[in-house]
């Protein structure tokens, strides 16, 4: 973890952040209020039992929200692109952290003051409507992957994650390589299965012609097929 004394406007200025409703006035406030910090890929950008001082929003990078299980083993939970928000639950519901975020590339953080951002909220009801579907839109993602753990097989939970990944970064230039490169112990994690069985069926599905693998890069050859074995189960 690096602190930057810089100015970091993206998580306030860009388009896609629900921060883009406010007045002129009102983003200066922001502008003034937070801070940003530089997270190396491995770094841990807060942890189960921490107190939040703020909202974080991720201005640049990849993170991955994870809880400690039996044995120590991690589930994740959830992943963040920009400008997504991380740790909002604990900050709104007045508690500590419930769970962990590791950026699993290089960051950039940015952290409103939580005073600032409810004073914002309580004046601008489009911003607080934009929070509201922000949070209710994470709430149903959560629900339906609860399902997803807990009632398919382990094909039908690794191919999901295999979309899951594809539907939150997307692509690289060639259409078809995920653009995000995790770790076996990672994608075991994120589909609530062992690793060996992660590489098992991850090399099943290479030889079906689903996807190829090189080292951590996974390009989707079948995406049809590949929607098919998620639904199935």
């Amino acid at each position: 973890m690096v602190q930057k004394n810089f100015k970091c406007d993206n998580c306030i200025e860009n388009k896609d952040s629900v921060f883009n409703v406010l007045t002129p006035q009102e983003k200066e406030q922001l502008l003034k209020s937070h801070t940003c910090t530089f997270f190396k890929k491995g770094d841990i950008i807060f942890k189960e039992g921490d107190r939040p001082s703020g909202l974080i929003c991720l201005s640049e990078g990849k993170v991955k929200v994870f809880k400690e299980g039996v044995g120590g083993r991690e589930q994740i939970i959830r992943m963040a692109k920009p400008f997504g928000f991380i740790g909002y639950r604990a900050l709104f519901a007045g508690g500590n952290y419930i769970s962990s975020a590791v950026a699993i590339e290089d960051c950039t953080i940015c952290v409103v003051e939580k005073d600032i951002l409810i004073r914002l909220i309580r004046t601008n009801g489009d911003l607080s409507l934009g929070i509201i579907q922000a949070f209710a839109s994470e709430l149903g993602f959560s629900n339906s992957r609860t399902v997803t753990l807990t009632q398919k097989h382990i094909r039908g939970r690794l191919a999901e994650s295999l979309i899951f990944l594809h539907d939150t970064f997307g692509y690289e230039q060639d259409d078809a390589t995920l653009k995000v490169y995790l770790s076996r112990e990672d994608i075991a994690n994120l589909s609530n299965m062992t690793t060996s069985n992660a590489i098992r069926t991850l090399s099943t599905f290479a030889s079906e012609g689903v996807i190829s693998i090189d080292g951590r890069k996974i390009k989707v050859m079948d995406h049809y097929k590949l929607q098919r074995i998620s639904d199935l189960g």
